[in-house]
């Protein structure tokens, strides 16, 4: 068993957590046991996503979207969220979440394992957040037509991008952030990238990609932030000697 603080004191301190402007609570949001012996990690936090942590056996849960987004005073607690937090008081299971923080990382990042699964070299910080970048301009070792990388992404993030094919023939930098960032794709275009990559498309992508002449990929903002949360959880895995799973729940958005 390992200490449940110790092991979200190394997650924060490793994300830069508190440096990361957000709409919800970061690091520890429920206290559950304080001994865990084994994690599980999910994309959003959900009722039927504690459920299963609570049937695996789990004492802390990992997640990327977190409870009580939202900005101003907290409004009361609904019958939905109540639900789900009898589901962690029942079991003891603490919640655990880290949002732009993660998607920022250079290592266990999402987006970073994106550029490394896309083949991505020599990323460059992109997309500001407050005062810091969540997202990465990478370049291809050679360059690819973007029949070829839109492959890529179907082998390692989706197999049914959303694909605005407005772009150079050859594609060598790609902009990637995770999630629902289509409103930076001009940002993208006016940092020298041939494709943007990101999670959920916007109604006026379309037309921005053709008149801006850039590539647009959208291949899920549940598909694009699987990596960050997986990674967190065989880290703890790694350094506590604890056990863990990556409970997959295919959300299609």
């Amino acid at each position: 068993m390992a200490d449940r603080d110790q092991m979200v004191r190394l997650l924060s301190d490793l994300l830069e957590a508190e440096a990361y402007p957000d709409q919800l609570p970061i690091g520890l949001q429920v206290p559950g046991s304080a001994e865990v012996g084994r994690v599980a990690s999910g994309v959003t936090a959900s009722y039927e996503l504690f459920q299963r942590a609570a049937a695996d056996g789990a004492q802390m849960l990992v997640v990327h979207h977190g409870l009580f987004y939202g900005s101003g005073p907290r409004p009361p607690i609904t019958a939905l969220e109540k639900a789900r937090l009898k589901i962690l008081f029942d079991h003891d299971i603490s919640l655990v979440a880290y949002h732009l923080a993660l998607d920022a990382h250079p290592k266990v990042g999402n987006n970073a394992i994106i550029c490394r699964l896309l083949g991505l070299e020599q990323p460059e910080p992109f997309g500001l957040v407050g005062a810091r970048t969540i997202g990465f301009i990478g370049t291809l070792a050679e360059p690819l037509s973007i029949g070829d990388l839109v492959d890529r992404v179907r082998d390692h993030i989706a197999p049914a991008p959303l694909v605005f094919r407005d772009g150079p023939a050859q594609v060598r930098r790609v902009a990637v952030i995770s999630g629902a960032a289509s409103g930076e794709l001009l940002a993208a275009a006016d940092a020298g990238a041939d494709c943007f990559l990101t999670g959920e498309p916007r109604e006026q992508v379309m037309a921005e990609a053709r008149e801006a002449g850039i590539h647009y990929i959208a291949a899920g903002h549940y598909a694009t932030e699987v990596f960050g949360v997986r990674a967190l959880g065989e880290l703890l895995a790694e350094r506590f000697s604890v056990e863990h799973a990556f409970i997959e729940i295919p959300n299609p958005v």
